[in-house]
């Protein structure tokens, strides 16, 4: 029965735990010499990520200006970016902050190598020249002037004992450069396009040179003799190359001794590998089906033993180099905007997500693997998904909807699978809904030609049931087709949503023409219209447990209707802008929206109260999605970042009533102090409980002790200690060292407390006591160390002079009474005679 109560418990708190965004829009990826980072480019910053989960650890800002080439020193020290303002940035990589920059070049720099030693940047730039920088001392060691155009390319040689570089360009020409002699010792001409690639064999001390370009050939050069042994063609433009280490094990049957090999990437889109002795072709990978991407880089991870296939549609793929090159995992650099997703999988955490591209993404939310399921030919506008998890349904602007089915377990070219088409409708695929049943019978979809189609998904079961029947069928014959049960026109403008009711029974739809429809499921024949909407209606969301339904409208409101009599049962206002999203909550007692303000709110139904607003996006939200059990959900939408919530109602429920328990006890405790008249455990529990009030009390009730217990003059035994209290500024010694001992926090926030205290007249006196009880004790330079200290000054001053003012008016306005004792002594002098005989005798 508890167990119960706790799944009806109203949710109030959800908390942001993870982000997917752009960490990548092209450009230079590198990585850390431990593979424990991973250094992307964001327009004119840098990421840096953690290679594991892929999450964001630090941003470096950049000065506005797209970030060209970088670099990471081979010690992990430092980071060196070049921008197209010309300028260089060295970024200290433990702090992530910027150590110094300088104007290295005319032109913007191109490519950027750092030597073995982590000393010396070479930097190739747009204005034909090469630059070697000190790096730790940021001045310029070598300027070596020679190509004629562009310098693509740079690379030293890994030969310590006599330092060389070697630098190509557009031109086709490769330039040896010595570090030592300051002069070009040899130009290797034999590319006739751009080189791209420049690297050296690591188990003869770079005895051999591997370069490769645009001109779809591969080079082997003979370091010592600076001549041309071999040229492989690859028959492709060639953006990458490089060689792996001579211990690599490919797991491929090369059928003999094959140690030195090289690694391609370009425009074919896949990673071939060559046996740089015969020039071979030893491996090519098998393309993944319908995908269209190029790579424009590839980086080798020698400990990890992965290769990273960087591509032209800013996508990041690993590939395990032991199994045959197989993709092991998926980082997408950049999300357009983020149209719609569900949750997908038995487990729920998966993501099925449609962003301003013609490929399905599915995210694992655990450590933001992706997958791409190629299928349609023009941008995705809707997903749906199957109760059950494995199946899917997106529309798209190809006028068509796929049915794809999901297995995470499969091999990378099988995960997704589109399964079958449906092919029929005039205009964009804007909505589609997925049966909830067992076996997804059917599905619905609406299109901008203002039609509804119902698409019978019964050929399909045996592939539901079976997924390794599904790739076999569809590797032999292709997507199944499906057809249309039935056809009919259902509004009058373009329909945006389309939901079927829990039971499978009838099915609602959304619409541009302010209305929203419900439809008998088997015949198609309209049961009822909901009017009352004074804009489109953007979404419309079955209660699972009641016979009610909600809408969201451009015109900022949520409608819940009756399904018994089709009346408006409740409008909720709260957004500024047209809400875009609805899904019920709590067993249908809560709903949680989404509009174009940029706000996730969260309502109660019953008193049509929002309880709790997020703002996080930075543009209007156009999808929500949850999974099955409400402990996450997730939002996404036009600022291309998907931020997933959790329900941490029950946390925050725990921590309140911890921190309700743990007030308590110190409120006891700083009762118990002051009964015993412990003032310095009780100012630093008062301190800490941010207690002004309390404060204020003990010092006003230390200040009255003091004066009454002033000795008397004439008293010979006179209380020392008395006469310390009357000598501490606070009234007691050991107040006033506790003030002078207070952390700088604390400090702040007692000058806070004189700050309040000192505008009211009634507790002026104790706020200058502890005023001056403070700035003798401590430094003008420790005071103005803190944070507020401009404000709390500025506060305190004006009050302390108008006070001030008033004891000077007190003192004149005293004056009085010695006017009045002159007057009355001239008129009965013996009157004042006998008033100063007895002001004498007090005196004595």
């Amino acid at each position: 029965m508890s167990g119960d109560s706790e799944k009806m418990a109203a949710k109030s708190c959800f908390d942001c735990v993870k982000s997917i965004e752009s960490v990548y829009t092209g450009g230079c990826v590198a990585a850390s010499k431990d593979e424990q980072r991973l250094y992307t480019t964001c327009n004119e910053d840098i990421f840096v990520l953690n290679m594991a989960s892929g999450e964001k650890v630090a941003e470096l800002k950049g000065d506005t200006e797209i970030v060209t080439t970088f670099a990471v020193k081979p010690d992990g020290t430092h980071l060196v970016a070049a921008s197209r303002s010309m300028q260089i940035s060295i970024w200290d990589l433990a702090t992530f902050k910027t150590v110094r920059s300088f104007r290295a070049h005319e032109a913007p720099v191109i490519a950027m190598d750092i030597d073995a030693s982590s000393t010396l940047v070479a930097t190739g730039s747009a204005d034909s020249t090469v630059k070697v920088w000190d790096i730790d001392r940021g001045y310029c060691t070598h300027n070596f002037k020679g190509h004629g155009g562009l310098v693509t390319s740079v690379k030293f040689h890994p030969n310590k004992e006599k330092l060389c570089l070697v630098t190509a360009g557009d031109d086709g020409t490769i330039r040896v450069w010595s570090l030592d002699t300051r002069k070009c010792e040899a130009v290797l001409e034999s590319h006739v396009s751009v080189v791209r690639s420049i690297d050296f064999t690591t188990d003869d001390d770079g005895a051999h040179m591997v370069t490769a370009g645009r001109d779809s050939v591969v080079n082997i050069w003979s370091w010592k003799r600076r001549s041309l042994i071999r040229t492989i063609p690859v028959y492709e433009t060639v953006e990458a190359a490089g060689l792996f280490s001579s211990n690599t094990q490919t797991g491929l049957d090369l059928g003999g001794n094959c140690a030195r090999i090289i690694y391609t990437g370009g425009e074919k889109g896949v990673i071939r590998l060559w046996d740089m002795d015969t020039g071979k072709e030893i491996f090519e990978q098998k393309k993944e089906l319908n995908a269209k991407h190029a790579f424009v880089d590839v980086l080798y991870l020698p400990q990890s033993q992965h290769l990273v296939g960087i591509t032209n549609d800013q996508n990041l793929l690993f590939y395990k180099v032991t199994k045959r090159l197989e993709r092991t995992r998926q980082i997408v650099g950049y999300n357009e905007e983020v149209i719609d997703m569900a949750y997908i999988g038995h487990d729920q955490v998966h993501l099925a997500v449609a962003t301003n591209t013609e490929q399905l993404r599915v995210y694992n939310t655990k450590d933001l693997n992706c997958e791409l399921a190629y299928g349609h030919s023009d941008i995705i506008l809707c997903v749906s998904a199957h109760s059950k998890g494995s199946i899917v349904a997106t529309g798209s602007k190809d006028n068509t909807a796929l049915i794809w089915l999901v297995n995470m377990t499969a091999p990378p070219n099988q995960r997704v699978l589109c399964v079958a088409t449906a092919v029929g409708h005039a205009k964009a695929v804007g909505a589609v809904c997925l049966a909830q049943g067992a076996g997804c019978p059917f599905m619905i979809t609406g299109s901008e030609d203002r039609t509804v189609k119902m698409w019978d998904l019964s050929p399909l079961s045996s592939l539901f049931d079976s997924p390794e029947r599904a790739v076999a069928l569809v590797c032999e014959s292709g997507p199944v087709k499906l057809r249309s049960t039935y056809t009919f026109q259902a509004h009058e403008k373009d329909i945006n949503s389309i939901c079927v009711a829990p039971n499978d029974a009838i099915f609602a739809t959304g619409s541009q023409d302010k209305t929203a429809k419900i439809w008998d499921v088997a015949s198609g024949k309209a049961l009822g219209t909901l009017q009352g909407h004074r804009r489109g209606v953007w979404n419309v969301a079955f209660s699972p447990v009641d016979r009610v339904i909600a809408t969201t409208s451009g015109d900022r409101t949520i409608k819940l209707w009756s399904l018994s009599d089709f009346g408006c049962l409740k409008t909720f206002e709260g957004h500024t802008n047209s809400v875009l999203c609805v899904e019920f909550l709590t067993k249908g007692t809560q709903l949680v929206t989404t509009g174009s303000d940029g706000l996730v709110k969260l309502w109660n139904i019953k008193d049509a109260e929002c309880v709790l607003t997020l703002d996080k996006h930075e543009s209007k939200i156009w999808t929500l999605a949850k999974q099955c059990t409400e402990v996450h959900v997730a939002t996404g939408g036009a600022d291309s970042v998907i931020y997933i919530w959790k329900d941490t109602t029950q946390e925050h429920i725990d921590r309140l009533h911890m921190e309700e328990a743990k007030l308590l006890e110190q409120q006891q405790a700083l009762d118990n102090f002051l009964s015993v008249k412990d003032y310095r455990n009780a100012i630093n529990l008062a301190l800490s409980l941010n207690q002004p009030h309390r404060l204020l009390t003990i010092f006003q009730e230390v200040m009255m002790a003091t004066e009454h217990r002033h000795p008397s003059p004439g008293d010979d035994g006179a209380d020392d200690s008395a006469q310390g209290a009357h000598a501490a500024i606070m009234g007691s010694a050991a107040v006033d060292q506790v003030i002078g001992s207070l952390a700088l926090d604390q400090l702040e926030r007692l000058l806070g407390y004189v700050r309040n205290w000192n505008t009211n007249g009634k507790f002026a006196r104790v706020a200058q006591a502890t005023l001056h009880c403070i700035l003798t004790q401590y430094t003008s330079d420790v005071i103005l160390s803190l944070p507020s200290a401009k404000d709390l000054i500025s506060a305190i001053q004006p009050y302390s002079e108008r006070h001030f003012t008033r004891l000077d008016n007190l003192l004149t306005d005293s004056f009085i009474i010695d006017y009045t004792l002159h007057a009355m002594d001239s008129v009965s002098p013996a009157g004042m005679e006998a008033l100063s005989i007895d002001n004498d005798s007090e005196c004595d």
